[in-house]
């Protein structure tokens, strides 16, 4: 038997790479895949972040090979459809018998088994909306094309996420529901061993975990260590209890003992640690002695207290050295997020397109006006209702063995795309602006600019001073050709507010129209003293200002106000109300702020 659930207090570790002392994070991957295999349902599975290679696939051989006999194993694609998910009207059987067939789905079929969920990271959310109700419900529930059906589907998932920066990674409602969080990105080839455990030690350890105990005190325990390490999440200490039981079910032992608790800690719980457990309150000088009766009558009590807090150190002590030291340095400065989100760029909003795009089901009606008919969805309509159709035509005398397709079965496909994001900076270069806000801005977009080969966005630059606004740069990626219309920018001039906005309000509208979302930014300390027309006045230009700011309001243009001057002023809050904008004063910030400011509102 291997020796992977031993010495549960590991020691520190030097890095993000291999621990020091203790099991390292090849042999807690395997031991993850083991106890997943005992107790699938009641683990949920693992979330395997690693890009593919050879340590990942033999982490998935180890884990197919230990699968006792008959064990379903499905993988899900990417572009999984809901009919092959969830099963749906099976149109060839139907065709046949004239009534509805159902078939089953990729979730039923994995009914006890083991669901790989392929490119994690990018899964619709949708599709992890299904996932998560089977998940909950323990059954699949098929209410489509006629049928209304409920199919037992209990499963583990193994979601395979190749999610390379922290912005990109599992969505977290998926996420939490799988016990085992497993990091493979530092392990190297040569420590990726065999596994010791036999396929007869898991039917065996399935057969005992009906049987294994745990006590209240033990629950306590572990509720109380998710705790400490701000956990929030009550599914944590519910995978918690489940894996120490599995692993006394593996050790052949009836009664979780300490050991389980320790490799349960070390597995579910310090992968999903957000901070450090508070640090031990100094000792405090001890009360004066008690009476001899009073000690014997304290005795039992003190000693049910003792064990217990003991426990629960020892406990935490192995799941903090389970804890990476790179992670723990991030907790102790408070700069961790530990909840990943997808990335805000990569497109812009979803939009429904007729003829062009991703699917996204089908509709009711004609295809007109270049929309496309769904054959096979039509047929899966018009198929329960052959064989009133066909003593329909019996009856009436026209007895024939086609299919009858009526204009209420006509399905039209639904696509959706998503549109490209143009950011349009509206930067004021004028004289009352501070000079330094230009460099700041020129930082701004080529950070974006860095972007945009993942993001697929675009980038803009608008710039008004003296007595107008120009175009220093038209949307584009190109990273080169921004730094050179930066580059000479001068600064200077009065305050054209009106005009900076209606041309990049121009700008937004084209990218509208071509079917862009666009972003507009100004960058403004908001004093505006000249109009449109090119002549001074503070009042006059302050009111065209401010007309312009209702107009991108009324064309429902996506806006943020950056206000630039040394200190807040109300002018800057009047405009980013009247524009419908987020107004977001930075009177210290440089080009990291602005362009994390920018990506949150493109976002």
């Amino acid at each position: 038997m291997s020796n992977l659930g031993a010495n549960p207090a590991a020691g520190e570790v030097g890095g993000p790479g291999p621990r020091q002392a203790g099991p390292s994070p090849w042999d807690d991957a395997v031991l993850a895949a083991v106890l997943m295999t005992v107790d699938p349902a009641g683990t949920g599975g693992v979330c395997l972040r690693a890009l593919p290679g050879p340590v990942r696939d033999q982490w998935l051989t180890i884990m197919r090979d230990l699968q006792p006999e008959g064990t379903p194993m499905r993988r899900i694609p990417l572009h999984v459809s809901d009919g092959r998910l969830l099963g749906g009207l099976d149109l060839a059987a139907t065709l046949n018998a004239g009534r509805p067939v159902a078939e089953r789905g990729l979730l039923v079929e994995a009914d006890g088994g083991v669901i790989e969920l392929a490119m994690a990271e990018r899964i619709a959310s949708g599709t992890a909306a299904r996932l998560n109700m089977a998940f909950d419900s323990g059954e699949v529930v098929l209410e489509r094309d006629g049928l209304a059906m409920r199919t037992p589907s209990r499963f583990a998932v193994v979601a395979l996420d190749e999610g390379v920066g922290e912005d990109e990674g599992l969505l977290n409602a998926l996420l939490d529901r799988l016990a085992f969080h497993l990091e493979l990105t530092y392990v190297r080839v040569h420590e990726a061993i065999a596994c010791d455990y036999e396929v007869e030690e898991i039917v065996e350890a399935r057969g005992r975990l009906a049987d294994v105990t745990i006590t209240e005190e033990q629950i306590e325990s572990l509720c109380g260590i998710a705790l400490a390490l701000g956990i929030p999440s009550l599914r944590a200490s519910i995978f918690a209890c489940s894996a120490a039981r599995a692993h006394a079910a593996l050790e052949g032992r009836t009664e979780v003992a300490e050991e389980d608790l320790a490799v349960a800690g070390r597995l579910v719980l310090a992968p999903r640690a957000t901070q450090l457990p508070p640090m031990e309150p100094p000792e405090e000088e001890p009360p004066p002695p008690e009476p001899e009766d009073q000690e014997d009558q304290d005795q039992n009590q003190s000693n049910e207290q003792q064990e217990p807090q003991e426990l629960d150190d020892k406990i935490l002590e192995a799941t903090k050295a389970a804890i990476p030291a790179g992670l723990l340095a991030q907790l102790q400065m408070g700069k961790l997020r530990r909840s990943r989100s997808r990335a805000t760029g990569k497109a812009g909003a979803v939009q429904n397109a007729p003829s062009r795009g991703r699917p996204a089901g089908v509709l009711r009606g004609e295809p007109r006006h270049g929309q496309r008919m769904n054959v096979v969805e039509t047929l899966r309509a018009a198929a329960p209702w052959q064989r009133l159709r066909r003593e329909e035509r019996a009856r009436a005398g026209r007895d024939s063995t086609r299919i009858e397709v009526r204009q209420d079965d006509f399905r039209i496909t639904r696509f959706k795309h998503k549109s490209e994001t143009t950011t349009i900076f509206v930067v004021d270069a004028s004289g009352s602006s501070a000079l330094h806000r230009l460099a700041e801005a020129k930082g701004a977009v080529e950070l974006l600019l860095a972007d945009c080969y993942v993001r697929r966005d675009k980038v803009a630059l608008v710039a008004f001073r003296g007595k107008g606004a120009e175009v220093l740069l038209p949307p584009t990626r190109s990273l080169v050709r921004a730094k050179r219309s930066l580059a000479g920018l001068p600064g200077g001039g009065g305050t054209p507010l009106a005009s900076g906005i209606d041309l990049g309000m121009a700008i937004a509208d084209s990218v509208q129209r071509r079917g862009g979302t666009p972003v507009l930014i100004v960058m403004t300390d908001g004093r505006a003293n000249v109009a449109r027309d090119g002549t001074g006045g503070r009042a006059r230009a302050g009111e065209e200002g401010m007309a312009a700011a209702r107009l991108v309001r009324s064309l429902e243009i996506t806006a943020l106000v950056i206000d630039t001057s040394p200190r807040p002023q109300q002018q800057g809050k009047d405009l980013a109300k009247e524009m419908g904008a987020v107004y977001l004063p930075l009177p210290h910030a440089d080009a990291t702020s602005l362009n994390q400011a920018v990506r949150a509102t493109a976002g």
